[in-house]
């Protein structure tokens, strides 16, 4: 357990979040490839049943062995902190030292790999459902990087649809969300004032649409058949990489090099937004580390320098070309800028990456953070997008959201109406 001040730093640091809605926090340098996983085998946002296992793992490239604890926190709906005591939420406690790390093995970069499972010794159990945010923190009780998640229990069926949008001028370009809530054995009061719904694309909780309202009612069945209120800009397939084998020019990667690591250097990416929409199978701006030599893949897999190099010939004005997928949660940072060369006439970046399978596209972003997901790949009714849709409900006099139902769809089955 950590020092009375250290705790009394994080209850502090919880306190600042009560008056606003909460956000992550942005990992630093040193921690790398955060893997937060639920029931899939790749690294996304998870949405995990009552009693189910959630896994959060991640480096530290120092390799010092460090201590890091860890916290979990409930949130309503909206992401503001519920009413909720520690107690009533947690079976067991937090707050605790993350026992299981491992360091690197037979690897150029040191590391430590660190992981936490839900349910442990300690934390028994998550007793409700709704948002949660797991926090890390180092032994002097700074946050060090915080992750979204979610617990459901399944009460509600929602069943989703993906349509092409009924705007003319938008109906090659975007993918529109319709979804039916059925609650056959749940008495949903005032529907409209109390039932919230999150519309995620690829699991992306930046992007999401919050919030929507139910057109109307069919028996015990709530129609949310919205056009531009729940659509989403279809985008393009993401580009890939896998250096499984991080020696060898394979499935985009043009060349290797080594210096002090391995250096991948990927194919030349071209603007996509004027070319004809190509199908290719990828996992949805997701990761999966792995090596295939390796017997243990988390302290074995190799850090590579990957190299990025764009053509894009269009003015940018005041906006920004920058990385984008899920392998740092689609943030946009310094560390995936794409700056200019007036040598090669092209954007470049190097960042570093854990070897894998790994989903990427390019994006604009204004200088208010706005980004334009479309402006460099393109957007296509066609592509394949996978759609979430999350319904809480707090019915009156509860305390918090509960999360009650979940649904899927994908717009490989789109239709016209």
């Amino acid at each position: 357990m950590r020092s009375l001040i250290c705790s009394l730093i994080a209850v502090l640091f919880s306190y600042s979040f009560t008056i606003a809605q909460v956000y992550e926090t942005v990992e630093p340098y040193r921690i790398r490839t955060i893997q937060f996983k639920g029931s899939s085998n790749q690294s996304q946002l998870p949405i995990i049943e009552l009693g189910q296992r959630l896994q959060l793992s991640f480096d530290d490239i120092v390799g010092d062995e460090s201590d890091y604890y860890y916290t979990i926190t409930h949130y309503n709906f909206d992401w503001t902190p519920s009413d909720l005591s520690k107690g009533e939420y947690l079976d067991g406690f937090d707050d605790v030292r993350i026992e299981e790390y491992e360091n690197s093995f037979n690897t150029l970069q040191l590391f430590s790999h660190y992981r936490v499972t839900i349910p442990n010794r300690e934390t028994r159990a998550i007793q409700k459902s709704g948002n949660y945010l797991l926090s890390i923190f180092n032994d002097d009780g700074d946050i060090v990087f915080s992750r979204k998640f979610m617990v459901l229990e399944r009460e509600l069926s929602v069943q989703v649809d993906i349509k092409r949008a009924r705007n003319i001028k938008l109906i090659d370009q975007q993918q529109v969300v319709n979804f039916t809530v059925d609650s056959p054995s749940l008495l949903l009061i005032n529907p409209k004032q109390n039932v919230k719904t999150v519309v995620l694309q690829n699991s992306n909780l930046k992007t999401a649409i919050t919030d929507l309202k139910p057109l109307y009612t069919i028996g015990t069945e709530l129609i949310y058949k919205y056009d531009q209120e729940s659509a989403f800009m279809g985008g393009n397939e993401f580009l890939a990489w896998d250096n499984k084998d991080v020696r060898s020019s394979q499935n985009g990667v043009r060349s290797v090099d080594l210096k002090d690591l391995y250096e991948n250097y990927l194919f030349t990416d071209i603007k996509r937004s004027d070319r004809p929409y190509t199908y290719n199978p990828e996992i949805n701006g997701n990761f999966v580390v792995r090596n295939i030599y390796a017997e243990n893949q988390d302290i074995e897999a190799e850090y590579v320098v990957m190299h990025f190099n764009l053509q894009y010939f269009d003015d940018l004005g005041d906006k920004e070309i920058h990385l984008y997928g899920n392998f740092n949660n689609w943030t946009i940072d310094e560390t995936t800028y794409m700056r200019y060369n007036d040598k090669t006439d092209s954007y470049q970046n190097s960042r570093l990456f854990k070897q894998g399978y790994y989903n990427y596209n390019y994006v604009l972003v204004d200088r208010d953070g706005t980004v334009e997901p479309g402006a460099i790949s393109g957007n296509f009714w066609e592509t394949e997008n996978e759609y979430t849709v999350l319904v809480y409900y707090r019915a009156p006099g509860q305390r918090f959201d509960r999360l009650l139902g979940q649904g899927t769809g994908s717009s490989t089955t789109i239709t016209n109406n």
